[in-house]
């Protein structure tokens, strides 16, 4: 079982099902993940390895290493690009989010009606195309869904063996210098899209102290980062190929909860994080992205967050 230790960047939850994997709460809650991973057992104490993708919203646990809050530590970050597309997307500054884009001659999403639309095979896409059709009282039983993968939204589009297509990133840039016409955009649904930090309950058990480091040390990264912008982004971008200012610029998309905020959303009293989650599974059930229900409540632990001091 996973059990949460604290909230990264709410606002887009980028990259979500890629396993049910993507959330300190998530596991629902579309969203990318970051894995803490148990080492084989030593007599020192094992390394802690977190895995995280190249993504302005992971940058402050690099912040946090560079600081040196993570000296004397068995913490480990270990750079994992989920795929080429995301990473360039970040370096290019394209992180606005996940949208739908259509021909021009489509002009709303009811204009989507019996269309072909590409849809990437995983909870982020089906939660997206899900929650736009909501809005305008429709469902994906009303449209042609297409499933592609990231790599052939371009082409797919372009060739037009699909009326519109669920993408983001270069894809998304390149669709709208062709001429496609965006109809809905992540930003419609703030909140929805989370990305999170999950770890084994038994690392949990077995490793505490480093857990606890890890959180501090991303809390107190955030904080410099908000304090001091300009020194903290130059620390961070030559590790990620940008320049300071195009990494501060891409934060302007994102909204990295504070430490009240995340023991809020954690510890359930502020439940929107909780609802979706929930809304999450169900998206994921109806699309048999989940092979049954589950209750996401267990994956939300405010307890090293509680213990967080700045």
């Amino acid at each position: 079982m996973l059990k949460n230790l604290l909230m990264f960047d709410l606002k887009f939850w980028r990259k979500v099902s890629r396993k049910l994997k993507k959330s300190f709460t998530l596991g629902i809650a579309a969203v990318t993940l970051c894995t803490v991973i148990l080492a084989s057992c030593t007599k020192a104490e094992p390394p802690l390895r977190v895995g995280a993708n190249v993504w302005p919203g992971y940058e402050t646990l690099y912040l946090a290493r560079s600081l040196g809050y993570y000296d004397n530590t068995p913490i480990r970050l270990v750079d994992y690009p989920s795929g080429t597309e995301e990473v360039r997307a970040y370096r290019n500054g394209e992180i606005e989010g996940d949208v739908i884009l259509s021909k021009p001659e489509i002009p709303n999403l009811p204009g989507l009606k019996s269309r072909p639309v590409g849809v990437e095979s995983t909870a982020l896409g089906a939660f997206i195309i899900t929650r736009a059709l909501e809005q305008k009282g429709m469902s994906p039983k009303d449209i042609k869904i297409v499933s592609l993968g990231v790599s052939e939204h371009e082409r797919a589009f372009k060739d037009g063996k699909v009326d519109a297509v669920v993408t983001f990133g270069s894809a998304r840039t390149k669709l709208l210098a062709a001429g496609a016409k965006q109809l809905f955009d992540s930003s419609q649904i703030p909140g929805e899209i989370v990305d999170v930090l999950i770890v084994r309950e038994e690392v949990i058990n077995k490793q505490p102290k480093a857990l606890q480091a890890l959180v501090d040390g991303r809390f107190r990264a955030l904080d410099y980062l908000t304090k001091n912008p300009q020194d903290a982004a130059s620390r961070i971008a030559p590790r990620t190929g940008v320049t300071p200012d195009q990494f501060l610029e891409s934060l302007k998309g994102l909204s990295s909860p504070n430490l009240q905020e995340n023991q809020k959303l954690l510890g359930k009293t502020d439940p929107s994080l909780l609802n979706g989650l929930k809304r999450l599974s169900e998206v994921m059930l109806e699309n048999k992205l989940l092979p049954k229900a589950v209750n996401p409540a267990p994956l939300l632990d405010d307890t090293l967050v509680k213990k967080v001091k700045l």
